[in-house]
């Protein structure tokens, strides 16, 4: 087995959409009123032979179009970590959902990586139910499959390395092909969980984000997080504006925007 290379890793928060505890857990009972936002991040992950972005997030047409808080492009904020789009050569889309692969057409020279059973999901019989479609966005998803007819998508059935140290692992549960990301920093193995655990909360509490595919998958990738990640300090959730407070930002002036996980985060 090759030594894995070290890659810095960072979360770049694009939007915030605010909203009440009880949204963000199935069972409720115990959240009313208190507001508790969730934020927007893509991520990126870099070593001295590669780049890896993960998600492309969504642009102001859907912000519009949903009534979310969109504060910057997302794919044109990567430059803040002084990535260029159109260099980038792989982007691991970790599922099709709306704020997860909205802006795929501003990666002109990549490649995308995708779970067989997400495109599956995705395109077949449960688009039929509302519940299930209600988070895609036809365009996208009729646009992914354009990219796969040039040639452009790699689909992975389960889990691969797509490098020493970087990895993807299909999850599912969220939604049926949901994949997410463990990658080697100096700090250990970290996983970017996406929407495995949308908060903090939702793992800790072993209580769901209640957009699910399957239940049983969901709450079983608790586990697979925490057999992935060197410790649950390593797992970084998909939503959580706390990241913003536990992990530094790369400069001053990016603070609230960028962050470093690659370094342990300092939690209070």
């Amino acid at each position: 087995m090759s030594e894995p290379e070290v890659f810095e890793v960072f979360a770049i928060k694009y939007a915030r959409h605010d909203r009440t505890a009880e949204l963000n857990f199935m069972d409720s009972s115990d959240f009313h009123d208190s507001n508790m936002p969730i934020d927007y991040f893509v991520w990126v992950a870099r070593s001295k032979n590669r780049t890896y972005v993960i998600d492309t997030g969504f642009n102001t047409k859907t912000a519009s179009k949903r009534n979310k808080e969109i504060m910057r492009c997302p794919v044109e904020s990567l430059k803040l970590v002084d990535v260029d789009p159109a260099d980038v050569e792989n982007v691991i889309i970790t599922h099709l959902h709306y704020d997860h692969v909205g802006n795929f057409d501003l990666f002109p020279n990549c490649k995308f990586h995708l779970q067989e059973d997400e495109m599956s999901y995705a395109t077949g019989k449960y688009m039929g139910h509302k519940h299930f479609r209600h988070p895609f966005d036809v365009g996208h998803v009729t646009g992914m499959v354009r990219e796969v007819y040039k040639g452009r998508v790699q689909f992975h059935d389960g889990d691969a390395e797509l490098a020493p140290g970087f990895s993807i692992h299909r999850i599912g549960g969220h939604t049926a092909g949901l994949q997410v990301v463990q990658v080697y920093t100096k700090r250990g193995w970290v996983v970017l969980a996406s929407d495995a655990s949308h908060l903090y909360g939702n793992m800790e509490l072993e209580n769901p984000y209640p957009i699910i595919f399957k239940s049983n998958e969901m709450v079983e990738g608790f586990q697979k997080l925490r057999d992935l990640a060197d410790s649950n300090d390593h797992i970084i959730p998909g939503h959580d504006p706390l990241v913003l407070d536990y992990y530094p930002a790369l400069s001053d002036d990016l603070e609230g925007i960028v962050v470093r996980l690659d370094v342990a985060p300092s939690k209070g």
